[in-house]
């Protein structure tokens, strides 16, 4: 199936970003919003306490299986905003290499921030996403 998503670069911006500045989908496609991607097991209890990175990588995994129900995959997500529970710029860049590396080559726009808190007990990190597919 063709992507629907176009990743744009500006040349008269910064190299340094790990991601595309913009991303466009043609008309024709259907956008996806996730509800932010939280680091949960599947009884409810929050994975890798105290583990930036390891809650993160849940993430990724529930994301993907939301993907996965909405007839996607991370291939076709066009934004991500990830959110980490850390005053502590080290936290933040724990939490991102992991998105980063699940993207790959597929550098999507995002944008990575701290907050103070986010909504269930333990969680530090919380991942949302749009994404858009060409259904044929």
């Amino acid at each position: 199936m063709p992507s629907a998503i176009t990743l744009i670069r500006a040349a008269s911006l910064s190299d340094v970003a790990q991601y595309a500045y913009a991303a466009t989908a043609p008309a024709e496609s259907r956008l996806i919003f996730l509800a932010g991607a939280c680091p949960l097991n599947e009884d409810g209890s929050t994975a890798a306490i105290g583990n930036y990175a390891g809650q993160a990588a849940k993430a990724i995994e529930n994301m993907q299986a939301a993907l996965t129900a909405s007839g996607a995959s991370l291939q076709d997500v066009i934004s991500t905003r990830v959110l980490v529970a850390s005053t502590r710029r080290e936290d933040l860049v724990a939490a991102w290499e992991v998105v980063r590396d699940s993207f790959g080559d597929h550098d999507v726009p995002s944008t990575l921030l701290g907050v103070t808190v986010l909504g269930y007990a333990d969680q530090l990190v919380e991942i949302e996403a749009v994404a858009a597919v060409l259904d044929s």
